[in-house]
């Protein structure tokens, strides 16, 4: 699995744990604007969200990254980025 697609998945895990049901609410509980959401959590998904900003959205979804990454599924992760 790729490490951005690892990332979309735990997000929307906590997603759905906090009971968000909007990226809207992520973007309110985080204050990580709605498009640097939508560039890692859209259609594309090709992007990977920085490092602080992983901390705001893990705040906002009432966790830590520790516990974000505290996951089997970033076990055998292979590197997304385009520049390797």
């Amino acid at each position: 699995m790729q490490l951005n697609e690892a990332i979309r998945l735990r997000i929307d895990y906590y997603l759905k744990r906090k009971g968000f049901t909007s990226l809207w609410e992520l973007y309110r509980a985080s204050g990580v604007p709605k498009s640097t959401i939508n560039s890692f959590l859209g259609t594309k998904h090709t992007t990977l969200p920085k490092l602080p900003t992983l901390l705001h959205l893990c705040e906002g979804l009432g966790t830590n990254l520790k516990d974000f990454f505290d996951d089997p599924i970033f076990l055998n992760i292979e590197d997304s980025s385009e520049d390797k």
